[in-house]
């Protein structure tokens, strides 16, 4: 079977391709079809249900392209992961307007469904938990909606924290003081603000005392007001933890926790207090649990396949 689709401008196809045509091999390899594109045309030939689907598949990323995106492995993937699954009527749903834009000028947009409704939640929701794997934006897309609040002078403090849970390690043996011990466990709150502010801006920012970076120990006994706070890693905390951060919560305050309970680093014995507020909290308005899954990952491809992997071992254990 072959089917055709027209494209109006040189460049739309330029960009469906991709260098090397890598964006149409990955289809071709999808699909087991043979795509050859002559002078403004796109034929697709092969078997008629993998010839539709690659056809609704290039048809969406067309449009994506209508709409100033740029293409990549990952939204290509999850393109063709919501046609698999029937779901292609949401796809456009993806091509939103940006959330916050980095010190480099680059857009930050949700990439996933669930990142979508993820940030739909934060913007309407007092208090969010988002609760996924790694590589599905959890903590850089709530840093991105801190930054955006604060820009609009909506808050006037971004506060981000966690629990100093060693992944394995013992923070003993790290040099230093108190500081630099805790410092790469803040890491991947750091870089993600470096990316929005840039590093001057951040400093700047954190000498005025409207950013703080800190350990969740940090939090015991404040009031937060005016504030965006994040709690990351939150699988690590305890439930007297989680209760104590989350009456930290004052008037014009956001707050967002994210956390992966299948990475938790507690004692045995000990119970996860982000396990427990989903259970505790989920009928309570203003507060909305936000859950992801592999296919929201937005790492390298292996990175799905690894989480996938692991989830199975899990189940079967």
């Amino acid at each position: 079977m072959e089917q055709t689709i027209s494209i109006d401008r040189m460049e739309h196809a330029v960009a469906l391709f991709g260098s090397f045509d890598e964006n149409i091999k990955m289809i071709e390899q999808e699909y087991k079809v043979k795509v050859i594109g002559r002078g403004g045309e796109l034929k697709i030939s092969g078997e008629p249900e993998n010839v539709s689907r690659a056809c609704k598949v290039i048809e969406n990323l067309l449009q994506f392209i209508n709409k100033g995106e740029n293409l990549s492995e990952q939204n290509i993937r999850y393109c063709m992961s919501l046609v698999n699954e029937g779901s292609e009527h949401k796809i456009q749903e993806l091509a939103t307007d940006c959330i916050c834009i980095t010190s480099k000028g680059k857009p930050v947009k949700p990439k996933t469904l669930g990142q979508k409704r993820y940030c739909k939640s934060i913007a309407e929701n007092t208090i969010t938990i988002g609760v996924g794997p790694a590589g599905t934006g959890k903590t850089y897309l709530a840093v991105a909606m801190a930054v955006t609040a604060f820009r609009a002078k909506q808050v006037n403090r971004i506060i981000l924290t966690r629990p100093a849970v060693e992944a394995g390690e013992k923070l003993g043996f790290l040099p230093g003081d108190l500081q630099s011990k805790v410092d790469p466990y803040l890491r991947p709150l750091y870089d993600a603000l470096f990316d929005m502010l840039g590093a001057e801006t951040y400093q700047k920012y954190v000498e005025r005392g409207n950013i703080e970076v800190a350990p969740l120990a940090y939090m015991r006994g404040r009031t937060l007001d005016d504030s965006f706070i994040i709690l990351d890693e939150a699988q690590n905390t305890t439930r007297e933890q989680m209760k104590m951060f989350l009456t930290r919560l004052g008037f014009n305050s956001k707050m967002v926790i994210t956390g992966d309970i299948t990475q938790i680093d507690l004692p045995k014995g000990v119970r996860s207090g982000l396990k427990d507020c989903i259970k505790v909290l989920k009928n309570i308005d203003d507060i909305n649990n936000i859950t992801f899954n592999e296919k929201d990952v937005v790492r390298h491809r292996l990175v799905q396949d690894i989480i996938k992997a692991y989830a199975k071992i899990e189940g079967a254990d």
